[in-house]
């Protein structure tokens, strides 16, 4: 135990690494906090600041990035997820391409790449073969496109 007495960044250190580990398995953000924390006063111990200080700056450290980083990294990690869609609604408002004629009860497009049912809101446009279009809705296995806006040079 002289090690851990000469060298205690080394003891931060591992307290760092265990707690990344345990953050890997949990996925929570709290973990990677406190490990931050355990960097912090190993950076104090390797200063040659005593234990006292090493124990304090670990936990304010610890602290603030809990209260200040941890919100801001899981609003954009987490519930920034539920704006980004999986699976069948990523594809609402992508562009696909007429396969054929799309009418408010028929037509194909090519969306994906895969084959799509498709067809136009009630009452929308028509949209020509190999004419570009854009999803705005799902129902079932069919795409419910308007035709793609278009965006003129110079604009």
């Amino acid at each position: 135990m002289d090690w851990l007495a000469e060298s205690p960044w080394l003891a931060w250190l591992g307290i760092a690494l265990v707690l990344a580990a345990i953050e890997a398995a949990t996925v929570d953000f709290v973990f990677i906090m406190l490990a931050g924390g355990a960097l912090a006063g190993a950076l104090t111990a390797g200063l040659g600041g005593g234990l006292v200080p090493q124990v304090l700056v670990a936990v304010a450290v610890a602290v603030l990035l809990l209260a200040v980083v941890r919100p801001l990294v899981r609003r954009h990690f987490v519930e920034g997820e539920v704006d980004h869609g999986i699976g069948a609604a990523s594809l609402v408002g992508r562009e696909a391409r007429a396969l054929s004629a799309i009418t408010d009860t028929e037509g194909r497009v090519k969306l994906g790449g895969e084959t799509w049912s498709a067809r136009t809101p009630t009452g929308g446009t028509e949209c020509p073969p190999g004419s570009d279009v854009q999803v705005i809705a799902l129902q079932g296995a069919t795409a419910i496109v308007v035709p793609a806006p278009r965006i003129e040079p110079g604009r």
